[in-house]
C-alpha cells in the first residue's frame, strides 16, 4: 500500500518528448490551423515549410512530426502542455514561433478570429510581448498581401 501511494504522490516525470520544442511548436501550428473549423491545404503548406525551415528537417521527418503533433494535440486540454517547455527557449526562438504561427494564419489569406485569439494567448503564455506580436502581425500580413498580389 505504501509503494501505491508513494507512486499516486510522488513526483512522476513527463516523457521527455512533451517538453521537445519541435514536438510542442508542431503541436501549436497544427491546433492554429484547425481552429477556425478546418484545414486548408495551404496551411498544412505553412505548416511543413515553417518546420522544416526552422528546424532543417527533411520531409519525412516533418510528416512524422506533424503525425505526432496531430496526435498530441487531439489528447491536449490546453496549451500549457506545449507552451510551458517554449518558456524556457531564448526570446529570439520565442519570437521565431509567433512567426511562425502568423505565417500559418495567413497561408489561406483570411483570418477568422479564433486564429487571432490562439496566437495572442500563446505570445502571452511564453512571453511575447504584444507589441512583438503586432509588428509580425503586420509584417507577415503585409508580406501575404503582397504575394497576392504578384500571383
Amino acid at each position: 500500500m505504501f509503494e501505491a501511494l508513494t507512486r499516486l504522490f510522488g513526483k512522476s516525470e513527463a516523457p521527455p518528448d512533451l517538453h521537445d520544442p519541435q514536438l510542442a511548436v508542431a503541436a501549436l501550428l497544427v491546433h492554429l490551423a484547425a481552429v477556425d473549423g478546418s484545414m486548408q491545404d495551404a496551411e498544412r503548406r505553412a505548416i511543413r515549410g515553417a518546420l522544416m525551415d526552422h528546424y532543417d528537417l527533411g520531409e519525412d521527418a516533418v510528416d512524422k512530426l506533424i503525425r505526432e503533433a496531430a496526435r498530441r494535440d487531439a489528447q491536449a486540454v490546453d496549451f500549457y502542455k506545449f507552451t510551458s517547455g517554449l518558456t524556457q527557449l531564448d526570446m529570439g526562438d520565442r519570437i521565431e514561433i509567433i512567426r511562425m504561427m502568423w505565417t500559418v494564419v495567413f497561408a489561406d489569406r483570411q483570418n477568422h478570429e479564433l486564429e487571432d485569439n490562439m496566437v495572442w494567448r500563446i505570445a502571452e503564455l511564453i512571453g511575447v510581448s504584444s507589441r512583438d506580436r503586432t509588428i509580425l502581425r503586420n509584417q507577415i500580413r503585409g508580406r501575404t498581401a503582397e504575394e497576392a498580389e504578384e500571383n
